[in-house]
């Protein structure tokens, strides 16, 4: 398969899986997981009702307990960190439901960590139903979603929650963790992503390593980010490989400062900007006959995925790095317009100087329209993120200036050498 068609194809699917994870417009949903369990029904009411006697026995619950003075509302403490290292804090609007089984319904009406605004749609329902040898416990979350891969989390998560009160039942202790996240669960997904991907390079030896490259590339950005968060105090960062999709960096805690997404977006391209010259080093190695000529061709191809997977990333979109750091940079509109015009040239310059076809160029500004409707995520902070200093500001916009042109001579270089 032409390596040309290998890309566009990967890129249209990428493309669509990505509006249908993010953008399509799902509507109001519920999601509902029921378990049947062999404890008597109080003993399990009391631990999910938000005023019971034993609410605080998940791990991320420090407190739960009325609101004085308020009737009806429950403020609950999180182990969860807001943007300023603190316990995040909501308040819950819970009411008993009628009927046989024990059952509320509850309504988050505010939070330390998000504006109230990202809550407005949704509800939780708990019922424990008394049935033979025990219970069956129903949850149900309503929401109004936007995209798949929020409402696939949620799902899950709640599937998390009641296999931790299993272990609570049992044992008096429960724990969140999933295998999911596990080092060796992740290798395993990336394993499986160079094998999806291999079908697209080809499948023969050259194609299995250039998707092994490509893999290799999204685990160098995602670490970049990685490192930015670790460096701002996100001490519970990670990183979750998605097939076909590539890695994606989890912070800690929700961002404090414009400074802090700036930073942390572009330390993806910034750490892979670091191998630029050592692919250099090898392929300049080779010609001072240092190294095998064997070692060329493969040293060229790396640092040519690794320049155009991060020069796309670099994009001004809102789903990408370069569009989370314009949008920190620039306050107007007609700034952001600017700069993105500016970002896209600039990528478009490097299509037409590696000589892509005229259709090529215009089927990426096509892509770029299109990406671009994905839009921002509507998931607001409580506060309004610290505005950054001009020292801070001067030092992000270099650094994308940096590693804009840092990778965009990384494809001119590769390309001159491997087609030229």
């Amino acid at each position: 398969m032409n390596y040309a068609i290998a890309a566009v194809s990967l890129l249209v699917l990428n493309l669509g899986i990505l509006w249908l994870l993010m953008a399509a417009p799902i509507g109001l949903r519920t999601i509902r997981v029921r378990r049947h369990f062999d404890s008597e029904p109080n003993r399990i009411w009391e631990a999910l009702y938000p005023l019971g006697k034993a609410a605080d026995w998940h791990p991320s619950v420090i407190s739960s307990q009325p609101l004085p003075g308020e009737p009806g509302l429950v403020e609950r403490s999180l182990s969860h960190l807001d943007s300023k290292g603190r316990p995040i804090v909501r308040r819950l609007a819970v009411e008993k439901l009628p009927g046989a089984a024990l059952a509320y319904e509850a309504r988050i009406v505010e939070d330390s960590a998000l504006d109230p605004s990202f809550w407005q749609a949704y509800v939780e329902r708990t019922a424990v139903t008394p049935s033979e040898g025990g219970c069956e416990v129903t949850i149900e979350h309503t929401d109004r979603y936007r995209g798949l891969a929020f409402m696939i989390f949620r799902y899950f998560a709640m599937r998390r929650e009641v296999r931790a009160l299993g272990q609570w039942l049992k044992s008096g202790r429960s724990s969140t963790a999933g295998v999911f996240e596990h080092p060796l669960t992740q290798t395993g997904m990336a394993i499986l992503s160079t094998l999806i991907l291999w079908p697209f390079f080809g499948l023969h030896p050259a194609g299995l390593m250039l998707s092994t490259m490509l893999t290799v590339v999204i685990v160098i950005h995602e670490l970049g980010h990685m490192a930015a968060y670790r460096a701002f105090g996100h001490t519970s960062a990670r990183m979750i490989f998605i097939p076909l999709l590539g890695g994606v960096a989890i912070g800690g805690r929700p961002y404090d400062t414009r400074f802090e997404v700036a930073t942390c977006a572009l330390l993806g391209a910034g750490m892979s900007a670091l191998l630029f010259p050592v692919a250099v080093l090898f392929h300049q190695a080779v010609e001072a006959a240092w190294l095998s000529q064997a070692f060329d061709h493969p040293a060229l191809m790396f640092l040519l995925i690794l320049g155009a997977f991060n020069l796309l990333n670099l994009l001004p979109m809102s789903r990408f790095d370069g569009g989370q750091i314009i949008r920190q940079l620039f306050d107007s509109k007609r700034m952001l317009v600017t700069a993105s015009f500016g970002i896209a040239c600039v990528i478009l310059w490097v299509g037409y100087r590696i000589d892509l076809p005229q259709n090529a160029l215009l089927a990426g500004m096509a892509v770029f329209t299109l990406v671009s409707l994905l839009g921002a995520s509507n998931v607001k902070p409580r506060f309004a993120l610290e505005e950054m200093r001009p020292a801070e500001r001067l030092m992000a916009g270099f650094g994308l200036y940096a590693a804009l042109f840092i990778h965009g001579f990384a494809v001119i270089y590769a390309c001159d050498r491997l087609f030229g």
